[in-house]
């Protein structure tokens, strides 16, 4: 399969880069071809241009060459892999900002001529995992709704028709976790994807 990996922190020395690299050497190890994009690293820029906003609903929304390199990437890929930390109970900005450039219209989704209702378009895409970090708890995090999650396991998915299945890794409590729950969450995180 397929596998793109999208990672999201800032720190090459985080404890969410080891987690990335778990994901991403667990995948290989599976045998999945996988294509891996740090957000960070590549100095993603998460900000829409005006002339992608103007380009947004038009026949061409993708006017920048670094985009077009990633939604080509998107076009081919059949598991979504996204890495990341949770900030203000949400995505970091730069994940957002590249689900914004490059989940446009006729990407992600697409707008029916005539209803101008949303339809799938990633209809490659068989498997959605998320692996996310947490300073707070589960309970507090299920009270401000998760956001982040339930942008990639709700939103996204309806890109991809429902069809995509779902897989969810979560660390909570992070800040005060010990050395042995960090290894066993990267334990539990190449387990989990080196069977998938």
């Amino acid at each position: 399969m397929r596998a793109l990996v999208i990672h999201a922190h800032p720190s090459p020395e985080s404890f969410n880069r080891a987690v990335f690299n778990t994901a991403v050497a667990a995948l290989r190890s599976a045998g999945h071809d996988v294509e891996a994009l740090d957000l960070y690293e590549e100095g993603f820029d998460a900000r829409m241009s005006r002339e992608e906003h103007l380009a947004y609903h038009s026949e061409h929304p993708i006017v920048s060459p670094d985009i077009a390199r990633h939604v080509e990437l998107v076009s081919t890929a059949e598991m979504l892999v996204f890495v990341y930390p949770t900030w203000w109970f949400g995505l970091p900005a730069v994940l957002k900002g590249w689900l914004e450039r490059v989940l446009v219209p006729g990407v992600g989704f697409v707008l029916d001529a005539e209803t101008r209702k949303v339809r799938p378009h990633l209809l490659g895409v068989q498997r959605i995992v998320g692996i996310s970090t947490y300073g707070a708890t589960w309970r507090y995090t299920k009270f401000f709704n998760d956001a982040g999650r339930r942008i990639l396991v709700r939103a996204l998915r309806l890109g991809c028709t429902g069809r995509a299945r779902v897989t969810w890794l979560a660390m909570y409590r992070l800040d005060t976790s010990t050395s042995e729950q960090r290894t066993a969450f990267l334990v539990r995180v190449e387990r989990k994807l080196s069977a998938l």
